[in-house]
């Protein structure tokens, strides 16, 4: 299923609104202090790193965004400490960010990212436009 039939599916099943943050390659959705990104895995793969390697848990990768540039290498610091295997260094990204990966001891794979676009509310909330 493409992009578009899933953005529609939320949209129209679940009564959701895409955020005017959404393009052609990423349909973002504001879910109370939650946001949630519709993200083909191939360019999740792209954008990690990998080239088929990354695991998959039920097709999603979770995601923790932080408030600087350098938040993103200490608590991938942190959660690698605490036993999480490293998938992707830490990296500046093409849209001006930096991410990493990292898949949890359960094996499910986790994004930090620093979007500069998106700043975090009072609470760390993620609030998409």
């Amino acid at each position: 299923m493409g992009l578009d039939c899933r953005k529609r599916a939320f949209c129209e099943r679940l009564g959701w609104q895409a955020s005017s943050a959404s393009c052609e390659q990423v349909c973002f959705f504001q879910t109370g202090s939650m946001a949630i990104a519709l993200y083909p895995t191939e360019e999740l793969l792209k954008d990690s790193g990998k080239s088929g390697t990354m695991p998959v848990a039920g097709g999603i990768t979770l995601g923790i965004n932080v408030s600087l540039r350098d938040d993103v290498d200490r608590e991938l610091a942190t959660v690698l400490a605490q036993g999480a295997t490293l998938l992707q260094p830490a990296t500046d990204t093409p849209w001006g960010g930096r991410t990493a990966y990292f898949a949890d001891p359960d094996g499910h794979p986790w994004e930090i990212t620093w979007a500069p676009m998106f700043p975090l509310g009072p609470a760390g909330e993620l609030r998409l436009p």
